[in-house]
């Protein structure tokens, strides 16, 4: 993608629609729902507009594909946000119309799951967001985060560059969002180390491709939203892992396909989320989280030393399943200066 379109970007005052495109948790959760719909209002001045699907669990991939129909159509519409994600929007990918989408091009705004419809808006040269979903950024218990968002702010309304920040504190221990004791003070943070630099000997910029690294392991499975190992020569790579926290040695097996499919080759850097390290499910302590990421780190630079030696990796950046959170664009311009160890993104 050598020309990518940025849609044109809402001011406050304006309608965004807010969908469900994989799971829908509002209606079963509404309290960090509710909380997210109210900040969009309050604190950034949008008004929103929901759909059938968007507060409904068990919404059949038609239904769901209609309503993304509907929102990118809509031209009183000026940007789409995702509820949550989810682990079945794949099943939504045959039912969307390509040529409706890119003849109403939207910002969207959405991660995890939703790195399947930010990857199939880029097939069609349309820039999406990777971050901010409505429930759990914007009904981040207590308070956003500061630098969440600043950089929800920067992508939603703002054009041009931005540069990425190291926060010095990250968070990834939740408590239950159906406990309204939970809202009232904000997630417990721990100190953050900042990024770890691998090959930073140089600049790369370019096109960015990547999203949840799971969700690309399925979309490679079932060929879909992935184009030819080649046209994504000299684009920067960005991957992250979500709260299932998939084993080191699985996600060194999920790079090695990459790689085996041509993949990991075409990227000169790669910006590697910090890895969610505790779940509901696996509570890990604190040498417990370090020992986790630092086996993933390992487990990519195992890969990279297979596939890819001299591609440059920027570990532990705040994308994806990360508090704070820093938006990504998909498709959109990333400057890797590993001389002044800087990030800088286009939005």
């Amino acid at each position: 993608m050598t020309d990518p379109l940025y849609p044109a970007k809402p001011c406050p005052g304006d309608l965004v629609a807010v969908l469900s495109p994989s799971s829908g948790l509002p209606g079963v959760l509404p309290l960090p729902y509710e909380l997210g719909l109210s900040r969009l209002q309050d604190d950034f001045g949008l008004k929103t507009v929901q759909y059938p699907t968007t507060r409904k669990m068990g919404s059949t991939p038609e239904a769901r594909a209609a309503d993304i129909h509907a929102a990118f159509a809509n031209p009183d519409i000026k940007a789409v946000i995702a509820s949550i994600g989810g682990d079945d929007q794949m099943t939504v990918l045959p039912h969307l119309d390509g040529n409706l989408l890119r003849a109403n091009p939207k910002p969207f705004f959405g991660y995890s799951d939703n790195t399947n419809l930010l990857l199939f808006l880029r097939n069609l040269g349309i820039v999406g967001y990777h971050g901010a979903t409505v429930m759990v950024e914007l009904g981040r218990p207590g308070a956003m985060h500061p630098l969440t968002a600043e950089f929800f702010k920067a992508a939603m309304f703002t054009s041009g560059e931005y540069e990425l920040t190291a926060p010095s504190t990250y968070g990834d221990i939740s408590r239950p969002w159906q406990d309204p004791r939970t809202f009232e003070a904000e997630p417990e943070m721990e100190p953050a180390d900042g990024w770890f630099w691998h090959n930073a000997d140089r600049i790369v910029e370019g096109a960015s491709w990547g999203g949840n690294l799971e969700i690309i392991s399925w979309l490679l499975m079932a060929d879909r939203a992935v184009l030819p190992a080649d046209t994504y020569a000299g684009n920067v790579l960005f991957l992250e892992t979500s709260e299932e926290m998939p084993r080191a040695e699985e996600v060194y097996r999920i790079l090695r396909s990459m790689g085996e499919r041509g993949l990991l080759q075409q990227f000169p850097a790669l910006l590697m989320g910090r890895a969610r390290s505790w779940s509901f499910e696996n509570q890990l302590g604190t040498q417990e989280k370090e020992q986790f990421r630092r086996e993933q780190r390992e487990a990519v630079l195992r890969a990279y030393q297979q596939y890819a030696p001299e591609a440059m990796v920027v570990f532990d950046v705040d994308l994806g399943h990360t508090d704070p959170q820093l938006v990504i664009p998909v498709g959109g311009r990333i400057r890797v200066d590993g001389l002044a160890r800087r990030i800088t993104v286009t939005y």
